[in-house]
């Protein structure tokens, strides 16, 4: 777990209150793991596990045995690397950040919203990668004073979280338990980061505009999202089955999780991508900025991501993923990152973002618009 620190040595972060709006939330499902501990608690997880990305592709999770203190101070990290000077964080810009590089600093400014008045995206973004020795990086000094505090963090999220996730999928997919911790172990190279996210704000006039949307609807191209509680409420997901979009409400306690493109590949589809977006918060929250703490994983970078042989995918006839299907190379998931990461990353004008947003990232994989919902 992470180290103590004296607070006064960051600050005490503060979250703002939650929206007295009535929003149409999503009703989403808990995964609560003080119940793994037992067989008969792994199995009944396991079920609720499968029901929720099968459903949501979004789902909460509680009792994962990482105090509060150790968040809100990763919270606190983010708002002071965010509090330095520009010119300060521009020094940390990966080389190779339009080819796709991540790790590090990718500022703000760098997308046109609105043509008509010039309108740029308030979007920075700070990405700290897996401490194994795959990836040297410079930090500015308040992250670096932090770095050890940071590593325990982020390994943490590793043991406490994602490899309970990982043993229940397999269980659920009546595979052997370590199935999915063989291909997501820390040691291994693979692109899982911690991220310092912020989206600072927009007046009620600029949201306006932008129809009061800052993020399209995207899914998230690795095996899980973990996102920390954040009361400034933003986040929505689109409904597998109808396309209807609902708000993500903060609870108190947990993480939210969301399913991505890796474990859609690897169960032909099984397991349900999310597609989710950031809109503008409600008017009663539009006057802040919002800090976001996320870690993202991902198999190893030599996994191919065919489909896996489970029992469960065949009996319900899923089999082939849509490169196996097309007869397609199965990229690894390198290839699937850096394909996917430079076509996110790749900046283009107002002419050519409907294009853009269709592209075809890897012989057989065209992106969707995911705004306008197609069954």
């Amino acid at each position: 777990m992470p180290v103590p620190v004296p607070v006064s040595e960051l600050g005490q972060f503060n979250f703002v209150p939650e929206t007295k709006e009535n929003l149409d939330w999503a009703d989403l499902i808990t995964v609560d793991l003080s119940l793994y501990s037992t067989p008969e608690g792994k199995k009944e997880l396991a079920q609720t596990l499968i029901k929720a990305v099968r459903e949501d592709g979004f789902f909460y999770v509680k009792n994962f045995n990482i105090d509060q203190e150790s968040v809100n101070r990763q919270f606190s990290i983010g708002k002071r690397f965010y509090d330095l000077p520009r010119e300060e964080k521009l020094k940390y810009v990966p080389e190779g950040l339009e080819n796709g590089k991540f790790n590090g600093y990718v500022p703000s400014g760098r997308y046109v919203l609105d043509e008509a008045t010039g309108l740029r995206d308030r979007t920075e973004i700070y990405n700290i990668p897996k401490f194994n020795g795959d990836f040297p990086q410079n930090h500015t000094a308040i992250i670096q004073d932090n770095i050890q505090e940071i590593e325990e963090f982020a390994r943490s999220l590793h043991s406490e979280v994602l490899d309970p996730l990982h043993v229940l999928l397999a269980i659920a997919l009546e595979l052997p338990e370590d199935f999915f911790l063989k291909m997501h172990t820390y040691d291994v190279k693979s692109e899982d980061h911690l991220r310092y996210m912020k989206y600072s704000k927009f007046t009620t006039e600029e949201n306006n505009k932008l129809g009061r949307k800052w993020v399209p609807g995207h899914t998230d191209l690795g095996s899980w999202t973990l996102l920390f509680r954040q009361p400034v409420a933003a986040l929505q997901i689109q409904n597998h089955k109808t396309g209807e979009w609902k708000w993500v409400k903060p609870q108190d306690a947990t993480l939210t999780v969301n399913a991505c493109d890796a474990l859609s590949l690897l169960t032909a589809d099984y397991v349900k991508s999310t597609i989710h977006r950031v809109s503008a918060p409600p008017k009663d929250q539009e006057h802040v900025d919002r800090l976001g703490l996320l870690y993202f994983s991902r198999p190893h970078n030599h996994v191919r991501l065919a489909t896996v042989d489970s029992p469960v995918l065949k009996r319900e006839g899923y089999t082939q993923n849509k490169f196996e299907a097309t007869g397609n190379p199965v990229p690894t998931m390198e290839e699937w990152t850096f394909a996917k990461q430079k076509w996110q990353r790749t900046t283009v004008t107002r002419a050519e973002y409907d294009k853009h947003r269709v592209a075809e990232i890897l012989p057989g994989w065209k992106e969707k618009k995911y705004d306008d919902y197609a069954q």
